[in-house]
């Protein structure tokens, strides 16, 4: 059962008023990630993607990642949207998150800006920013998705989830 979408307050976005299919956005914001320590990215040049239920999926320019950071994690994964996925181990400060990013090579059309940039899961990270304001992880561990306080949910991802 789909759940009731929450209302958005000023300066917030709903969940439940994003596509499907999803669509891709620039991003304003800076966006920064820490990890082991240190500031593992840091860009003003990243994307978003918006879909139905999902908070921000934020994919930022390779450049802008510390360079020897991504480690080819082998196995990948397919999106119905976006194409093949490759993921990476994150390395930073002596620590290491496994499969903690990915990034999609040669995405589908309507997606190619997307080509080679990286996505983080936020869980996997110390910190994770959308300017100034520091991100939560969508729920459940299996998106990518950023919740910070403009975005309203019910986010997917929970509990109960799996079929909305």
């Amino acid at each position: 059962m789909t759940p009731k979408p929450i209302p958005p307050g000023p300066n917030q976005e709903s969940v439940w008023d994003y596509p499907r299919p999803p669509r891709l956005e620039r991003v304003a914001e800076r966006i920064r990630i820490r990890f082991g320590g240190l500031v593992l990215a840091d860009s003003v040049a990243a994307w978003r993607v918006l879909e139905t239920s999902h908070p921000p999926t934020y994919y930022l320019p390779p450049g802008d990642i510390v360079a020897g950071a991504l480690v080819p994690a082998g196995q990948g994964s397919v999106c119905e949207w976006k194409g093949p996925a490759r993921y990476f181990d994150v390395t930073s400060g002596g620590r290491r998150a496994e499969r903690a990013a990915w990034t999609y090579p040669a995405p589908l059309p309507g997606f190619a800006p997307l080509a080679d940039y990286v996505a983080f899961y936020a869980g996997a990270m110390e910190a994770c920013f959308v300017g100034e304001e520091r991100a939560e992880p969508q729920p459940g561990g299996f998106y990518g998705g950023w919740v910070t306080s403009r975005v309203v949910g019910p986010f997917k991802g929970g509990p109960g989830s799996w079929g909305w």
